[in-house]
C-alpha cells in the first residue's frame, strides 16, 4: 500500500460502477493503442507505399512521438482544468481522425501530417485513464489500477501484432487502417453516453480560480520541484523506450531483415513481448501495493537485465542470435512498459489531487523522449551503416545510462521527501479533532 496515498482526501469507495466507468475510459486507451502501434507492423509496408528509406520511415513514429510527449504538460493541465470525460474526448476525435486519414494517406507528406494528429489524439488518453482510477478507486489501489490499464494498453498491442498484422497483407492498406478507425467511433460514443469524471459525493477540491494570471507556470514549477516528480519522469524515461522502439518500429524490421526470420515469426516474437508484458504488468502491480519499498528495485532491477539481454543479443559472434535468445529479450524487455508505470507512482504521492494532471504528464513525457530520441538514432545510424542493426541498437545504451545516473541522483533526496510527508501527514492526523 502507498503510505502517500493515505493522504488523498475523499477517498472513493470503488466497487462495481466504478469498474464499469473506468473501463470505458480504459476502452478508449486500448483503441488508441491500437492505433498507436499499428505502424510497428506496417513499417516495411509504409517503406513500400511511400518510396522511403529506414531515416525516413522512422520520422513517422519520431513526429508521432515528439508530438505526444510536448502535449503531455498541456494535456496534464488541461485535465487538471476541464476534467476527464472533455480531454478524453478530444483525444478520441483527435485519434480516430489521425488513423483514418492514415489509410487514406498515398503521399508521405499527408502520411506524416496524419501520424501527428493521431500522435495528438493519443497524447490525451493514458493520463485521463490515470486520472479517471484516481477519482474512482481508493488510493491504495492506485498501483495496481495504473498496471491494469497499462495491461489493457498492451492488449491494444496485441491487436496490432495479431489482428492488423494479418489483415494487412489480406485486406490491403486502406481497408485494414480505414476499419480500424470504426473502433474509434465506437469508443468515443460509450465514453460520450457513460463515462462520469468522478462519483457523487467525490468532487475534486478547487483551489485555483477558473482563470488566474500565471496559474499554468504556477502549476508545473510546483509540480517539477517535487523530487517524486522529477523521479518518476527519469524512471519512465530509463524503463520504457527499449520495448517501445522494438515494438513501435524496429523490431519487425531487425528480427526480418537481420535476423532472417519469417514475418510469421517476427510477428510471433513481437506477441510475446506483449503477452510478457501483461503477465509482468499484473505481478509488478501486486508486489508495489504490498511493498512500497520495492518500486526502486524492481525499476532498477529491469533496467539491468534490459541492459544486458540487449547486449548480449546485438553482439551475438554469429550471423544470426539463436531463436532461445531472442525469445529471453522478447520476455525480458515486456518488463519495460510494466517498470516504466513505477515513475507514476513516485509521483502520485509527492502532488495533491489537484496537480495529479501535470504531474502524470511531466512523467509521461520522460519514456516518449526517449524513445523518440532512439527511434531517431537508430534510423540514422541503419542508414549510415549500411543497415548494421548492431551498431544502431546500441544507441540504447546511451539513454539508458543518462536515465539511471539521474535515478541514482534523484533517488535519496525523493525518498526523504516522501518520509517527510508520512511525518507530517500522521501528525495532522492526530491534532484532527474526532
Amino acid at each position: 500500500m502507498s503510505q502517500g496515498a493515505a493522504a488523498l482526501p475523499g477517498d472513493p469507495p470503488g466497487g462495481r460502477r466504478a469498474v464499469a466507468v473506468w473501463g470505458i475510459g480504459v476502452g478508449v486507451y486500448f483503441v488508441a493503442i491500437i492505433f498507436r502501434t499499428s505502424l510497428g507492423v506496417a513499417g516495411i509496408d509504409a517503406a513500400e507505399r511511400f518510396h522511403i528509406n529506414a531515416s525516413a520511415l522512422s520520422t513517422f513514429s519520431i513526429l508521432q512521438l515528439l508530438v505526444y510527449a510536448g502535449m503531455q504538460i498541456p494535456v496534464g493541465l488541461m485535465i487538471d482544468r476541464l476534467g476527464t470525460k472533455k480531454v478524453l474526448a478530444l483525444g478520441a476525435v483527435l485519434f480516430t481522425a489521425g488513423q483514418l486519414a492514415f489509410a487514406l494517406s498515398h503521399s508521405y507528406g499527408t502520411a506524416l501530417a496524419s501520424r501527428a494528429l493521431l500522435g495528438c489524439g493519443d497524447a490525451m488518453t493514458f493520463i485521463s485513464v490515470l486520472r479517471l482510477g484516481a477519482r474512482w478507486f481508493p488510493a491504495r489501489r492506485g498501483p495496481l489500477i495504473a498496471q491494469v490499464a497499462a495491461l489493457f494498453g498492451m492488449a491494444g498491442n496485441l491487436v496490432s501484432t495479431m489482428l492488423l498484422a494479418r489483415l494487412l497483407h489480406s485486406a490491403g492498406w486502406t481497408a485494414t487502417f480505414g476499419g480500424s478507425a470504426a473502433a474509434g467511433v465506437l469508443a468515443l460514443v460509450l465514453m460520450l453516453l457513460f463515462l462520469k469524471d468522478h462519483p457523487e459525493g467525490h468532487e475534486p477540491p478547487v483551489t485555483a480560480p477558473a482563470g488566474g494570471k500565471g496559474f499554468v507556470r504556477r502549476q508545473i514549477a510546483r509540480a517539477w520541484r517535487e523530487p517524486g516528480t522529477r523521479l518518476g519522469m527519469w524512471v519512465h524515461f530509463t524503463t520504457q523506450f527499449p520495448a517501445m522502439v522494438f515494438l513501435l518500429l524496429w523490431g519487425m524490421p531487425f528480427l526480418v531483415e537481420e535476423e532472417g526470420l519469417s514475418r510469421e515469426t517476427a510477428g510471433l516474437l513481437l506477441t510475446l513481448v506483449v503477452l510478457s508484458s501483461m503477465a509482468v504488468g499484473l505481478v509488478y502491480g501486486q508486489i508495489i501495493a504490498r511493498h512500497h519499498a520495492a518500486r526502486l528495485p524492481l525499476a532498477l532491477g529491469t533496467v539491468a537485465a534490459t541492459a544486458l539481454v540487449w547486449a548480449a543479443v546485438a553482439g551475438w559472434p554469429g550471423a544470426h542470435a539463436p531463436m532461445w535468445l531472442l525469445v529471453t529479450e522478447c520476455l525480458v524487455l515486456g518488463a519495460c512498459g510494466p517498470a516504466s508505470m513505477i515513475g507514476f507512482d513516485f509521483a502520485r504521492p509527492a502532488n495533491p489531487p489537484e496537480r495529479q494532471g501535470t504531474a502524470s504528464g511531466i512523467v509521461n513525457m520522460g519514456g516518449f523522449i526517449a524513445s523518440m530520441t532512439t527511434l531517431l538514432a537508430v534510423g540514422v545510424l541503419l542508414d549510415a551503416t549500411g543497415d548494421d542493426y548492431r551498431v544502431a541498437f546500441a544507441s540504447v545504451f546511451v539513454l539508458e545510462a543518462l536515465g539511471l545516473s539521474q535515478i541514482l541522483r534523484l533517488r535519496t533526496r525523493a525518498q526523504q521527501r516522501e518520509r517527510e510527508r508520512i511525518v507530517a501527514s500522521r501528525v495532522e492526523t492526530v491534532h484532527v479533532p474526532a
